[in-house]
């Protein structure tokens, strides 16, 4: 059921997200979930990719089994203009007679967005360019990413600071070991109970 658009046939606000991107510049892992209750959820790389031009070849990767809240927004490298020069003013090419192979010179660039498996980014929170958030965590209603986040690690504010973790680190570390994301369906199907327990020794006693 991975490859259809809408998870529940009633609901048009969500998505998997993966079978609505076109852009090869973009890889969603599979059962990724994207909620919009204000656009069409299928219009996602419109509305919630931004400064994603073709000539910075960075990437927005998103792993498998994440949910994407209305409103959250992956902001990349042409959002960020150079600091390090005298301005901050991105002196286009074509207005200021500039070479056209050095246009990326008018903002710095921070690369790509890595998102692990089974995140959850809250309502309207904002990635920046060049964060990786490890799997299992939690980003925070509205929060700014401005750098990474551990695996099972909550984050939120502006700019979002760690919270607490979801687990001890020994069980992080079983789950880090089991990546039961990457099982087959029929295998997620009979350990969906241990899964949602929240108790690492039933997941085990099953796996």
């Amino acid at each position: 059921m991975k490859d259809k658009i809408f998870p529940r046939t009633f609901d048009k606000q969500i998505v998997y997200l993966k079978n609505v991107i076109n852009t090869p510049d973009i890889e969603v892992g599979d059962y990724t979930m994207y909620n919009d209750f204000v656009h069409d959820p299928i219009d996602f790389e419109k509305n919630n990719v931004l400064y994603h031009y073709p000539v910075n070849k960075d990437k927005l990767k998103i792993g498998k089994f994440c949910s994407i809240a209305c409103g959250a927004k992956f902001l990349f490298t042409s959002a960020n203009h150079a600091m390090e020069s005298l301005s901050t003013y991105p002196f286009f090419f074509e207005e200021w007679g500039l070479d056209a192979k050095n246009i990326c010179d008018a903002w710095d660039n921070r690369g790509d967005i890595v998102i692990g498996n089974d995140v959850w980014i809250g309502y309207e929170a904002v990635i920046l360019s060049g964060v990786t958030i490890g799997d299992g965590a939690i980003i925070g209603t509205r929060a700014v990413v401005t750098k990474d986040v551990p695996s099972y690690t909550i984050v939120g504010g502006v700019p979002a600071k760690p919270i607490r973790k979801r687990f001890d680190e020994e069980t992080i570390q079983k789950l880090e070991e089991i990546r039961w994301w990457d099982w087959e369906e029929e295998r997620i199907k009979k350990n969906i109970q241990a899964i949602q327990s929240g108790d690492i020794s039933m997941l085990e006693r099953m796996n």
